[in-house]
């Protein structure tokens, strides 16, 4: 099916893209599509972003941000230049290219949940037109793109590839990252077709700085999940190292750090109190569910998941030694969780190991508090909840507690006043290495 006037889609679409004259469509504005939206603005593109969230839209069009290293002054930028977001789908008809950028979790069985993803592609295709393209870019197993996309194009009567071009470009985001950004950050695309992937390698040329193209969207999609599994893996095996190195009272983070200074065959990966953020610690399980579809079985790959999941508890474990060295149990005790985002200096509390100390905390009956400079209040979490506020750090407040867990190594604590006022700390992240008196390193 096709429009009068678009005999040549892909040419139409390439020389827009060329003349910038296209209008670039960011579907779901979180952590992913906001960058993406700001860095399509920055290359002098009208952009317009389409989200559920009516509270995200209403921030953006107000030039205020609602994602902690996204200055407010580059969403007014962005805005000056014709920038805007919505909630109506149907004006996904005004633009030439459609990314989509929604997350892609796990459901309670541990199998992937494309609801987002294919609620989202219900909402486009009845206001799709002739000429457009659509890419995804949320993480997720081989094939979604031509199982699950592809048919709901062809249903229109569009030929993709001729009609409508379809691609995957997974997402490479890691926010608070001041050495790479969306522009630097190296972009894989596949196609559905080879003039798909024509389609696609133009777009996102004009707004990152290097884009590699693969053979297919299957091997996109397999190429994200290979660098996730690569680092869950890795993790999963330095934080069984740090159990055997703490039974064996060898410093592990030493370890680590010697073994890095050789020069080749050797990456440095550094323990932590669980897996955190949308990636490492879900994308595995797509890949594993796929594969039993082909009959395999992926040990290896959940083998590091089963004891990336469950170093929460050894933390907790480690919690109630601190505490049995001061005649005291976990029930009943106060402990303050330093750090609650996933990772060091973001906001992002996407699966982080943080929230699940607390919850098992909680369950055990101690009374728990949080302190985070970047979290300041506990936001609505669709598994977790907690009525809480982040507690301001002082000698007195530290004091008061009888343990702090240290959880996310933020550079804004004040490490030094912690270490003289807590009464035990239980450290995760290897900061307190050197002190022996009032330190449980877990």
């Amino acid at each position: 099916m096709r429009d009068h006037d678009s005999s040549l889609p892909l040419d139409n679409f390439l020389a827009k893209l060329d003349q910038r004259s296209a209008t670039i469509g960011i579907v779901g504005l979180g952590y992913v599509g906001l960058p993406l939206l700001l860095r399509f603005a920055d290359a002098g593109y009208k952009v317009l972003g389409l989200d559920v969230d009516r509270s995200k839209v209403d921030k953006f069009n107000r030039g205020r941000s609602y994602i902690e290293h996204i200055s407010g002054q580059r969403i007014e930028c962005a805005r000056g230049g014709g920038a805007e977001a919505s909630t109506d789908f149907s004006r996904a008809a005004e633009a030439d290219a459609l990314i989509i950028c929604v997350p892609t979790p796990l459901n309670a069985y541990r199998e992937p949940d494309l609801s987002y993803v294919l609620a989202t592609v219900e909402a486009l295709v009845p206001h799709m037109r002739t000429g457009q393209l659509l890419s995804l870019e949320s993480t997720t197993y081989p094939g979604t793109t031509q199982e699950e996309l592809l048919p709901r194009l062809q249903a229109r009567g569009w030929t993709v590839g001729e009609d409508v071009f379809l691609v995957f470009s997974p997402e490479r985001e890691d926010p608070g990252n001041p050495e790479f950004d969306t522009r630097t950050i190296p972009k894989i695309c596949g196609g559905t077709t080879p003039a798909c992937l024509q389609a696609g390698l133009a777009l996102y040329r004009v707004a990152i700085d290097t884009v590699v193209p693969v053979s297919s969207t299957r091997a996109a999609e397999l190429t994200k999940l290979l660098e996730n599994i690569h680092r869950a893996v890795n993790i999963g095996l330095v934080n069984e190292m740090k159990i055997i190195a703490d039974r064996m009272q060898i410093d592990i983070h030493e370890v680590i750090r010697a073994a890095a200074t050789k020069p080749f065959g050797f990456t440095a990966y550094f323990p932590g109190p669980g897996l955190g953020g949308h990636c490492i610690p879900i994308d595995p399980f797509y890949l594993t569910w796929k594969a039993r579809q082909f009959g395999l079985h992926t040990r290896f790959i959940e083998l590091a998941g089963e004891i990336n999941s469950d170093m929460p508890k050894w933390v907790v474990d480690k919690v109630g030694e601190a505490l049995n060295q001061r005649g005291l149990a976990i029930k009943g005790s106060k402990i303050l969780v330093l750090g609650i985002a996933y990772k060091r200096n973001v906001d992002d509390m996407r699966e982080s190991p943080s929230v699940q100390l607390m919850e098992l905390l909680r369950s055990k009956g101690a009374e728990v508090a949080y302190s985070d400079p970047h979290v300041p209040h506990f936001p609505d979490m669709r598994e977790h909840h907690f009525d809480l506020d982040s507690v301001d750090l002082s000698a007195a407040t530290v004091a008061e507690f009888d343990v702090v867990l240290l959880a996310t190594d933020h550079t804004a604590f004040d490490y030094p006043m912690i270490l003289g006022s807590a009464q035990m700390i239980v450290d995760t992240r290897g900061v307190y290495r050197d002190q022996a008196t009032n330190v449980v390193h877990a």
